[in-house]
């Protein structure tokens, strides 16, 4: 039992009378009476038995353990006996351990890890436009971004989260978060948009170890009646990444002037600018996590005892001071340890790891007994509630933005069989269609077109210089004995157009970025603000609700609610209709994310834990990629089959999740 004393007497050798050295006495014993044999709160080391053997499964150095011994089911009973006591042991040293500022210290460490994530989600789509126009990509390459960046974030959670069950969180933390900071920064500055893919993929390669062992890492700090409300508080970094990004693009990406140009082979626009300041929340990440410590849980797996006691203690003499309580001691003098092979992080043992097949053992054992049917159904409910949450979160976008278009055109100026002589053109022209006109002797000078048409028009003797266009054309017109310099009209906006005895000198080289104060741009990122903006409701609640309720009412619930929310889409006619759905169904949904977070934390066993939840995440980034191609595909055609399809996967999903085990009482294995 665990006695008053808080001393784990029972896991302690009944013959150990011995001295013991003072290198691993705690600091806060000193002063006690010399007399004493053993110390309040100094540690033993790995606790002996009392038959004097080794425990029958465990292996001692020089002592294997023969399967012939014992019938193999009796030796996987043992060893889920010796996983359970270990569990319930360190549930009672995490209570002594209290919590306080070192798990605060920790949760804003991790919460800047997290935040770097959803960060990375919004990134995409706020670039892409910009980066796509900027990079003269052409209607064939458009949209990779989005697909090649989730397929980092893909591969990257199911590998860190693999290797991060075998050589710990903090390194694979620490080294994943570098990755994607380097690569996040140096995608700011390069001008092909091949290498600009393959930087973005390495970022979201480094990106994707965030979810997968943020949350267990985490976990494995907090007793039980502490951990379902503190990781849900923890999810709220994720909402704050996507306001950090959404209000540094409405304030960067817009002022075009925020750029420099070394010639007309380097350009540095205002969207390069946005990809440096979002790479900031993981270089403090990066930094604040090199002061952390490793999981203790992770080194009792790792059958590192010392190491694991040590961090123990730490985290208690920390609250403690913190409390103001710095003389209390630390009563833990043994902790039970499973033996296991020594991952530490060398360059050769991290290879091993890699190419001996360590990770895919590992994933292996997920769809193994007593989790293979937990494991199935958390990859369902991860890839319905995923695919319905980016597929729906591409759509209203895409939606809000054919409504804008629609009424755009509506308002758009036809002017027909004018004439101009002699006439200067120096003030923007948007949004006009301009047909069988004549323009004799006519000056285009320092001037702007936005959305301009010119068809069967005829430009005689003009002169155009510098003048830039966005999505103007001219269609089917004659060109005779015109001159146009520093200009980016070319044969692409000359679309069945004849030139005669015309010339064009010092041509704009590269892809004109659209207008400073672009009413659109600033629409669309203060519109994804506000989605985000509309979790923090659901926040809150799911982190007040999650002990009391529990997981699987919370996601079930959530994931139910936000399938019914979709209905209501029919109704969506106008931008401000649609902005209030897309705000409902963002707070509706955001209880169903915690809560599957903390479930999936809970549900695996600290040996298979952060593998588990890579290939979960690894399954919500195909879902995402699949949403955004199925849902952005059928914008402007109907809205029957995304409402229905985002139903029928949330409510499916929903129920699915109802079906798991609750693991609001369990202790973390």
């Amino acid at each position: 039992m665990y006695s008053s004393q808080r001393n784990y007497s029972q896991f302690q050798n009944e013959d150990d009378d011995d001295e013991h050295g003072e290198d691993y006495a705690s600091d806060a014993t000193e002063g006690h009476d010399d007399e004493d044999e053993i110390y309040e709160g100094e540690y033993q080391g790995v606790p002996a038995h009392s038959d004097g053997k080794s425990r029958d499964g465990q292996v001692s150095m020089g002592q294997p353990v023969s399967d012939s011994l014992r019938e193999r089911k009796e030796l996987e009973q043992e060893r889920l006996a010796e996983e359970e006591e270990l569990a319930q042991q360190y549930e009672l040293i995490m209570q002594e351990c209290g919590h306080g500022r070192f798990q605060w210290q920790l949760f804003f460490v991790l919460g800047m890890a997290l935040m770097s994530d959803g960060v990375e989600v919004f990134v995409v789509g706020f670039v892409l436009p910009s980066a796509e126009t900027d990079m003269c990509v052409p209607n064939s390459g458009a949209g990779w971004l989005g697909s090649i960046v989730y397929l980092g974030m893909m591969v990257g959670a199911f590998f860190w989260g693999g290797l991060s069950d075998k050589v710990g969180r903090k390194q694979c933390l620490l080294i994943s978060m570098s990755v994607n900071g380097f690569f996040s920064f140096l995608s700011s500055f390069v001008q092909g948009y091949s290498m600009f893919l393959f930087c973005r993929m390495l970022s979201g390669f480094g990106i994707g170890a965030a979810v997968p062992i943020v949350f267990p890492y985490f976990a494995e700090f907090l007793s039980r009646e502490k951990r379902g409300e503190h990781l849900s508080w923890l999810c709220m970094f994720w909402m704050i990444g996507g306001i950090y990004a959404s209000a540094m693009a409405w304030l960067i990406i817009p002022h075009y002037g925020w750029s420099f140009s070394m010639g007309s082979a380097y350009q540095f626009h205002s969207w390069r600018v946005f990809v440096v300041v979002c790479a900031l929340p993981c270089m403090c990440a990066v930094v604040a996590l090199t002061f952390m410590t490793e999981s203790p849980r992770f080194f009792l797996e790792m059958g590192k005892h010392d190491e694991a006691w040590m961090v123990l203690k730490q985290v208690h003499d920390t609250n403690m001071r913190a409390r103001g309580e710095p003389e209390k001691v630390f009563t833990v003098s043994t902790i039970l340890s499973l033996p296991q092979y020594d991952f530490s992080l060398g360059i050769y043992c991290f290879l091993y790891i890699i190419f001996s097949l360590q990770i895919w053992l590992t994933f292996m054992k997920c769809f193994q007994y007593p989790v293979k049917d937990n494991t199935i159904k958390l990859a369902i409910v991860w890839f319905t509630l995923s695919f319905g949450y980016y597929g729906l979160s591409v759509w209203f976008p895409d939606v809000i933005h054919h409504l804008q278009s629609d009424e755009y055109a509506s308002r758009v100026k036809i002017h027909n069989d004018e004439r101009l002589e002699d006439f200067t053109f120096n003030f923007t022209l948007e949004n006009q269609i301009h047909t069988n006109g004549v323009f004799i002797n006519d000056r285009f000078i320092s001037m702007k077109m936005k959305s301009v048409t010119f068809i069967d028009s005829t430009f005689q003797n003009c002169y155009f210089d510098d003048v830039s266009t966005v999505g103007s054309l001219f269609k089917n017109c004659t060109f005779i004995e015109a001159f146009f310099y520093n200009t980016d009209i070319d044969d692409s906006k000359l679309v069945g157009s004849r030139v005669i005895n015309s010339s064009f000198h010092h041509n704009k080289t590269g892809c004109q970025m659209t207008f400073d104060d672009d009413y659109s741009a600033y629409w669309v990122y203060f519109v994804n603000f506000l989605g985000t903006l509309a979790v923090l409701p659901g926040n809150i609640v799911s982190a007040l609700l999650m002990d009391k309720i529990g997981r699987l009412s919370m996601l079930g619930g959530s994931m139910v609610l936000s399938g019914i929310s979709c209905f209501f889409l029919w109704f969506g006619t106008s931008e401000s209709m649609m902005i209030f759905m897309l705000c409902l169904y963002n707070g509706l949904s955001i209880s169903a994310w915690n809560s599957l977070d903390v479930v999936t934390a809970e549900l695996y066993s600290t040996d298979r834990r952060c593998t588990g939840f890579g290939f979960c995440n690894a399954l919500c980034k195909l879902a995402a990629v699949l949403g955004n191609l199925i849902f952005g595909s059928l914008v402007g055609i109907t809205k029957a089959i995304p409402i229905l399809l985002a139903s029928a996967v949330l409510v499916g999903g929903g129920l699915v999740g109802l079906r798991l085990p609750d693991t609001r009482g369990n202790v973390l294995m």
